[in-house]
């Protein structure tokens, strides 16, 4: 079956299929529940071997979205403001050598990619060059290069602070180098951390959880192969070691992601289905009080398939789940230690099983409620089929101007608005508003960073909005 859908994808174009609902627990012969494809993009377009890693960038002048996919020779960039006829632009080639591990990150509108190729370093890609790709494909050269360490397996940034930590280098025993990117063609190393040895992968927060000791601190939380290790990397002079938890059955800690109120931690452990032979496991962690954080329970799948790399968004956690593809997992009941399936997109058709074959990351950030399923097959996008364009555009409320800088005013045809919450693309609280009960309100947003983010009104109705 795989094969014959490959040999579709490269008889009928860059696009495989577009927006096939989930009918009878299939699209276009991909197994589904809950979400649709929307289009598809095959390594073989794209002329690499393997893929990998995927993040996104909103173009904050046109609001147009964009997939940055890892492959094995390189990055591709894939405009997807049409989503069902996905464009693919081209391609920055790796700057040494193929490599099955990238991964990429994005900050004030440049991408950084890092690789496990022998010296690759850090490339820098301006993304605002994507607004005017007049023959596509085109193969795209690196703007910067940052060359302080040579392959590097991940690559962390915090938005906020405008710091990137590449991690499983070979210096600093493998922990986070701290590179400051706020001018981003000119990264400067500040140092690193090694206390705890060797980090797979991490998220780094500016905190804003349950644990008043650490408000407004930078913290790093990293997946350590056989523990997971909290940090305080404020000061990178001296960042200063603040918790490590274990668990039962270590085999591999690969990575985790907050919850958005930052009180529980996720973890997926690569390896555990393949040496203790249960089912796909999720790990919850009780992140009240960094300094002592709690085992709090465990979720196990419907299949033995691996999990890799898994991400937050509102009550859901995306887990690229290898050979039983993206899985949705709905976790608004995880204070009582209650998670289920929601839904899922099986990119791979040949089985569930424990293996590395299939979707390798996800990407669930736009805007625009489209997700990015990257891996084996190469460029997915999917959609959940119970979200209309009303969730993002209620016509009973208005954003203007949008794109915006310093002043935004909301009015309302209907209900008084009462409040206004801004989340950024990973979904993160950054601004809270209460209002005072009027049709017409202005809020000053100048202290919110060029980008998309996403204005929720009155609790209930959500709009997407460009920051200038």
């Amino acid at each position: 079956m795989k094969k014959i859908l490959y040999l579709i994808a490269v008889l009928f174009g860059s696009t495989m299929i577009a927006q096939i609902p989930c009918s009878g627990g299939t699209a276009a012969g991909f197994p589904c529940s809950n979400f649709k494809l929307m289009g598809q993009i095959p390594l073989s377009f794209m002329d690499a071997s393997a893929g990998n890693d995927s993040w996104g960038w909103t173009d904050p002048q046109s609001g147009k979205e964009y997939a940055l996919v890892g492959l094995s020779n390189g990055t591709a960039f894939i405009d997807i403001s049409d989503p069902i006829d996905p464009q693919y632009l081209g391609k920055l080639p790796t700057h040494t050598d193929p490599s099955i591990w990238r991964d990429i990150k994005v900050y004030d509108n440049h991408a950084f990619v890092v690789s496990e190729a022998s010296g690759h370093g850090m490339q820098v890609f301006d993304l605002t060059r994507l607004r005017n790709v007049s023959n596509p494909p085109v193969t795209f050269t690196e703007d910067a290069h940052f060359n302080g360490f040579g392959s590097a397996h991940n690559i962390v940034i915090n938005e906020e602070t405008g710091y990137a930590y590449p991690v499983g280098t070979n210096q600093f025993n493998g922990g986070p180098l701290f590179i400051n990117i706020q001018d981003p063609l000119n990264p400067v190393s500040e140092g690193g951390y090694s206390l705890d040895d060797y980090s797979h992968d991490a998220q780094v927060v500016t905190y804003n959880g349950p644990d008043s000791d650490y408000t407004g601190r930078e913290i790093l939380v990293g997946s350590n192969e056989n523990a997971v290790v909290v940090v305080d990397i404020t000061n990178k002079n001296s960042p200063i070691a603040i918790s490590s938890t274990g668990y039962s059955n270590v085999e591999y800690t690969h990575q985790g992601w907050f919850t958005e109120d930052q009180r529980y931690f996720i973890v997926g452990d690569e390896l555990d289905e393949f040496s203790v032979g249960f089912n796909t496991r999720t790990i919850v962690f009780d992140f009240t009080d960094l300094d002592n954080p709690q085992f709090d329970f465990e979720y196990f799948g419907s299949t033995p398939a691996v999990d890799h790399n898994g991400y937050v968004l509102g009550d859901t956690y995306y887990l690229a789940n290898y050979s039983a593809g993206m899985r949705a997992l709905d976790i608004s009941d995880i204070a009582n230690g209650n998670i289920s399936e929601y839904g899922y997109f099986d990119t791979f058709t040949d089985d569930n099983n424990a293996s590395f074959d299939g979707a390798w990351n996800v990407y669930p950030y736009f805007g625009s409620g489209n997700i990015v399923i990257s891996g084996e097959f190469g460029f997915t996008l999917v959609r959940d089929e119970n979200l209309s364009t009303t969730d993002f555009d209620d016509s009973g409320f208005g954003l203007f101007p949008n794109p915006a800088s310093d002043v935004l005013t909301l009015t309302s045809t209907g209900n008084p608005l009462t409040s206004v919450v801004i989340y950024n693309v990973l979904g993160q609280r950054v601004a809270q508003y209460d209002l005072n009960n009027s049709t017409s309100e202005t809020i000053n947003i100048s202290n919110l960073k060029s980008g998309m983010y996403m204005v929720q009104i009155n609790n209930e109705s959500t709009k997407r909005l460009i920051v200038n």
